[in-house]
C-alpha cells in the first residue's frame, strides 16, 4: 500500500514530466538531479580512497616497521638476547626481533642513492612477511650465509642491479684511525630483491644479516634496538609501562602511534576538510530544488486553484509536491550511489584506462607512497552519505510545498 494516495502520485510524476512551455523548470529539476548524484558519488569516492590510504600506509609503515622500538640510552643494548626474552614473556607480545639499523649510501653502475640499511637475523627477516611473502627475485633462504642483502625493487632498478650483482654501501662511520674516522665501503652481493608496494620503503630499504650489520655499523655485540610486534597495535600504550618494568635498565620505548602520530593525524584532518566541503555539494544541489520547486508551484498556481476548488486539502496539495521534490532526491542519490560503488570496486583499472588515455601517470609513486590507488569502502561512511543525501532533499522540500499548501484559491484565479 502507497503511503500517498494515488492521483497525489499521478499529479507528482506529471509535474516530474514537464511540457514544453515548462522545459526550464525540467532543466533545473535534471541539474538538481545530477548535482545529488556527482555529490553522493564523490563523497562515497573521496572518502573511501581516504581509508584504503589510511588502511593501505598502515598495514605497510606496521608490517615493515615494529609496533613498538626499544632503544637504550646510552645509544647499544648490549645484552639484548637477555632482554628480548623477557619481553617475549609479557602477554600481548608475538614477536621481538634484535635490530642494527643506519644510514649509507648505496652506489652501483655510476649511480649512488640513499639507503635505510637494516640489519635483522635471517628467521626475524622470513617473519617480516611484508618483506618475504613479497620478493620478486632471488630468495632469503641462503640469507645468513652468503652475507648479501635484500634490496627494495625501486632501489634496484635506480642502481640498475639484478641478483647476483654488487651493490656498495658507503657509510661515515668507518673505522677510527689516528686521522679521524674514515668512511666504510664495503660491496654486497645482492640475494633477493622485494617489492613492498610503497615507494617510500622499496626505494631506500636494504637488509643485511645481523652479525654483518653489527660489523658495518661498529655496533660490536650489541644492536641499535629490539622491534617488536604486538597482537592489538592500538593497544600499544598500555604495554609500555609494562615493559619498561619487566627491563633490567631504563629504556627508550617508542610506539608506532608516537613516530607516525603527524602523519596519520595530518590524514584524518585532510579527510574530515574533505567530507566537509564535498558536503556543500550536495547541499547546492538540494537549494536547486528549492528553486526549482518554488518556479513550479508558481507556474501551477492556476491548477492548484482549481485543485482546491474541487476539494483537495492542503495536505493533498503540499504531499503532491513533496513527492515531486523528493524524487529528484532519491533518484539522485540511487544514481550517485550506484556509480560511487561503481568507480571505487574498479578504481584501480579505471586509473590505468585514464593514464593510457591522457598518457601521464595520476597517480605518482613517489608522490603518494602507493604503487596502486586504495579505495576501501566503510559500510557506516556509506550509509551516512546515504541518509545525509536523502535527509537535504526531503528537507528542501518542506518550504515549497507549504507555500504550494498555502495558496490562495480566490487569488490564483481572480485574474483568470
Amino acid at each position: 500500500m502507497m503511503p500517498f494516495a494515488r492521483f497525489e502520485w499521478m499529479l507528482a510524476l506529471r509535474y516530474l514530466r514537464a511540457r514544453r512551455r515548462e522545459s526550464f523548470i525540467s532543466v533545473i529539476s535534471g541539474f538538481s538531479l545530477v548535482g545529488i548524484a556527482l555529490g553522493v558519488a564523490t563523497l562515497i569516492i573521496v572518502m573511501a580512497v581516504m581509508n584504503g590510504f589510511r588502511i593501505e600506509l598502515m598495514d605497510r609503515i606496521l608490517g615493515v616497521n615494529g609496533h613498538i622500538m626499544v632503544e637504550s640510552w646510552s645509544g647499544t643494548l648490549e645484552d639484548f638476547d637477555a632482554t628480548a626474552e623477557k619481553l617475549r614473556q609479557i602477554d600481548g607480545i608475538v614477536r621481538v626481533a634484535p635490530l642494527v639499523q643506519g644510514q649509507a649510501m648505496a652506489s652501483a653502475n655510476d649511480v649512488n642513492t640513499g639507503a635505510l640499511v637494516r640489519g635483522l637475523r635471517k628467521e626475524d627477516l622470513q617473519n617480516l612477511t611484508m618483506v618475504s611473502d613479497n620478493v620478486i627475485a632471488g630468495s632469503l633462504d641462503n640469507f645468513d650465509k652468503v652475507t648479501g642483502v635484500a634490496i627494495g625493487r625501486l632501489l634496484a632498478q635506480q642502481l640498475g642491479l639484478r641478483v647476483g650483482d654488487l651493490m656498495t654501501l658507503i657509510s661515515p662511520r668507518g673505522a677510527v684511525t689516528p686521522f679521524g674516522t674514515t668512511p666504510r665501503i664495503k660491496a654486497y652481493p645482492v640475494a633477493a630483491i622485494f617489492e613492498i608496494g610503497m615507494s617510500e620503503y622499496d626505494k631506500t630499504l636494504t637488509f643485511m644479516p645481523l652479525k654483518e650489520a653489527q660489523l658495518y655499523f661498529n655496533a660490536g655485540s650489541g644492536v641499535t634496538a629490539l622491534e617488536i610486534m604486538v597482537e592489538d597495535p592500538d593497544g600499544v600504550a598500555g604495554l609500555r609501562a609494562i615493559m619498561q618494568a619487566q627491563a633490567d635498565e631504563p629504556l627508550r620505548i617508542l610506539d608506532w602511534q608516537q613516530t607516525n602520530s603527524t602523519f596519520f593525524g595530518a590524514l584524518q584532518v585532510e579527510r574530515n576538510v574533505m567530507f566537509l566541503i564535498l558536503t556543500l555539494i550536495i547541499l547546492v544541489a538540494a537549494l536547486n530544488i528549492i528553486s526549482g520547486l518554488i518556479m513550479l508551484v508558481k507556474d501551477k498556481g492556476h491548477d492548484i486553484a482549481i485543485l482546491r476548488s474541487m476539494g483537495a486539502t492542503q495536505g493533498a496539495i503540499m504531499r503532491v509536491f513533496f513527492i515531486t521534490g523528493s524524487a529528484i532526491g532519491v533518484v539522485g542519490t540511487l544514481i550517485g550511489f550506484a556509480i560511487g560503488v561503481l568507480f571505487c570496486t574498479n578504481i584501480e583499472g579505471i586509473r590505468q584506462g585514464v593514464s593510457n588515455i591522457l598518457g601521464t601517470e595520476l597517480f605518482s609513486p613517489e608522490v603518494y607512497f602507493l604503487t596502486q590507488m586504495p579505495a576501501e569502502m566503510n559500510s557506516s561512511e556509506v550509509a551516512t552519505v546515504v541518509i545525509m543525501a536523502l535527509a537535504l532533499s526531503l528537507l528542501a522540500t518542506l518550504y515549497p510545498s507549504w507555500r504550494a499548501a498555502r495558496l490562495d484559491p480566490v487569488d490564483a484565479l481572480r485574474y483568470e
